[in-house]
């Protein structure tokens, strides 16, 4: 047993993970945020996964009568790895007697040769492995050994590695030469199961996972075999396409593969493609996927705002590949695109009180959408308000467990110093050193980090300065030198809102110019706006300076007619002056129904 790692514990790299233990989110956004989702959210996911039956599916006999969408059994499997990293962090909130529950239902459900999927094999049902696109049998099984990783590194769960076990050594029978499942999950997990038990098999069929896709072997498809990550072998691909969660869990298992088998070229190409679709297939606030209908990646430079789809499990899995990249290579940019998804996606996601959640994250709401009732499940998962629940219920329990083991994400090690890549209130135990950070971020720029204990040799502090925190007073962000007690590091990173202009090649947002402060993408939201004043009227002046709360522009006013197309250019009466106010992304749709756009059109 490895006790008390977290999530990501790759063999080798240039930086280190720190497990739960070593990191403790003490205030401020993110600690706020761990608080409520250790209490209310992991209640609530609870509460609607026995509602809905989904739990109920691991002891119905009859297999007809099983409740939930092929994939449901995942839901409860991510809520239990949510629940033991909660349980293992430091001031979490214990979930024994529910996690020892979980474990009966779920070992109780597993067939004599290792199988376990509730929607296929029993009488009523159809045949294992049938739908190799759309079965998620493999995908249900990745998370199955993610949460069995999750109880052996806490401790949490006692049992339930040996039921992941079983289920991986049955995968590898029954996929030991051919075949692969539609939606790229247990790749990962299976090198995470390696990591944990030592047994090599896991790792080499998460390889052959890897190397087997790309030749359109899976059946055809009308959404293409780039849906199923099926199209291009992974190490040929020039940027991400397809299903955005496929493509982004693929890659994540890509580079556990790669670095547990010294695969650099593999690692490099990961590399590559990211790059790439950041530069090209990327929304501002870090969202991945421009298309409703297949959930996908959109070509170069397809980004339209009011069809963002930009998923939240697409965060998710966003933090993980960006993650395991910054451990893999030590390049602190990489905690520049964790920054921008948390704080403009993640922190987006979910309710105040933890317990509604979007599932797709618009940028641009034209018509007020009405709040879902909260006792109903929400069917159309593509767009609207946030909702109690989806039919698709993916995000809350994703968000669950990235919140749950929060912590491990911030912050990393080396053999002589320790690496902040996130800022908040914590306190910190990393490579012999013990550090209080107190900062307001993302509202203020100031960090400080107090030495509470140091050895006596020489110790390297690494912040992270973000790309656009440039007149940092800090220039490299490091500090080598034997620390002593009580002494302090204080960083001012400048937080003023600046203009973004998009590529001129985004033809959704020619004319358009967004404002950004710090991490934080703002935006303007009709509850705000003057009485009577529409966002679709409304321009903005770039040549002077935005405020953090409010921007300078005039209010247009369109003529209506018959046809709103002419053969000469259209123009309106003359504008009136308006101060257009802004708030944060991620603080919008919480006061009931309402318009928003963060790229505004320009004067």
């Amino acid at each position: 047993m490895t006790a008390y790692w977290g999530p990501v514990v790759p063999s080798r790299g240039v930086l280190r993970p720190v497990g739960p233990h070593q990191v403790r989110l003490t205030g401020g956004l993110w600690g706020r945020r761990q608080a409520v989702n250790g209490t209310a959210t992991i209640e609530h996911c609870a509460s609607w996964l026995d509602r809905m039956g989904w739990t109920g599916n691991f002891t119905e006999p009859n297999g007809a009568m099983r409740r939930g969408r092929e994939f449901s059994d995942s839901e409860v499997y991510k809520l239990t790895e949510a629940m033991c990293w909660e349980t293992a962090r430091p001031g979490g909130n214990r979930h024994d007697e529910r996690l020892a529950r979980f474990t009966a239902l779920i070992a109780g459900a597993q067939d004599a040769d290792g199988y376990l999927h509730t929607a296929y094999g029993r009488p009523g049902q159809p045949a294992r492995y049938r739908d190799m696109n759309f079965g998620h049998e493999l995908y249900c099984a990745g998370h199955l050994i993610q949460a069995a990783v999750a109880a052996e590194r806490t401790g949490a769960a006692p049992g339930l590695l040996q039921v992941a076990c079983r289920v991986a050594d049955h995968v590898g029978e029954a996929f030991a030469d051919e075949g692969f499942c539609g939606h790229p999950e247990v790749e990962t997990a299976l090198v995470e199961l390696y990591r944990v038990t030592g047994q090599q098999r896991y790792l080499d069929q998460a390889a052959a996972f890897v190397q087997r896709r790309g030749y359109k072997t899976l059946p055809e498809h009308e959404f293409g075999w780039g849906y199923f990550q099926d199209a291009v072998p992974v190490r040929d691909g020039e940027a991400f396409a397809g299903h955005a969660v496929r493509a982004l869990y693929l890659a994540a298992g890509a580079v556990d593969v790669a670095v547990e088998t010294g695969d650099d070229d593999l690692l490099h190409a990961i590399a590559r493609q990211f790059d790439r679709t950041l530069a090209r297939r990327t929304y501002l606030t870090g969202g991945m996927g421009s298309r409703h209908l297949d959930e996908s990646f959109g070509e170069d430079f397809v980004l339209p705002s009011d069809r963002a789809y930009s998923e939240t499990c697409a965060a998710v899995a966003t933090v993980h590949l960006a993650h395991r990249l910054l451990l893999a290579t030590g390049e602190m940019r990489y905690g520049d695109i964790v920054d921008r998804v948390l704080h403009n996606v993640i922190a987006t996601a979910v309710a105040d009180d933890g317990q509604s959640f979007f599932y797709a994250h618009t940028l641009h709401q034209r018509i007020p959408a009405p709040l879902p009732p909260p006792d109903h499940e929400q069917l159309r998962f593509g767009g609207g308000g946030r909702a109690p629940w989806f039919e698709v219920s993916c995000c809350l329990n994703n968000v669950a467990r990235l919140l749950a083991s929060l912590g491990t994400y911030f912050v990393t090690e080396s053999d002589d110093g320790v690496q902040l890549h996130q800022f908040a209130p914590m306190r910190v135990e990393a490579a012999g050193l013990t550090l209080d950070v107190d900062t307001a971020y993302p509202d203020s720029g100031t960090v400080t980090v107090t030495v509470v204990d140091a050895p006596p040799e020489p110790r390297t502090l690494t912040l992270r300065l973000p790309a656009w925190a440039a007149g940092a007073d800090a220039p490299e962000g490091v500090f080598r030198r034997v620390f002593r007690p009580g002494e302090q590091v204080r960083v001012e990173l400048p937080m003023r809102p600046r203009w973004t202009f998009p590529d001129p090649r985004i033809d959704a947002l020619r004319g358009c110019a967004a404002v950004e402060v710090g991490p934080l993408v703002m935006c303007a939201e009709s509850i705000d706006q003057e009485a009577d004043v529409r966002l679709d009227e409304l321009q903005v002046d770039t040549s002077v300076a935005p405020e953090a709360t409010a921007v300078k522009g005039r209010r247009t006013r369109p003529t209506d007619r018959e046809w709103p197309y002419q053969s000469h250019r259209i123009t309106t009466e003359r504008p009136d002056p308006v101060v257009v106010p802004l708030l944060p992304y991620h603080r919008w749709a919480r006061r009931g129904p309402s318009t928003m756009r963060v790229w505004l059109p320009t004067t």
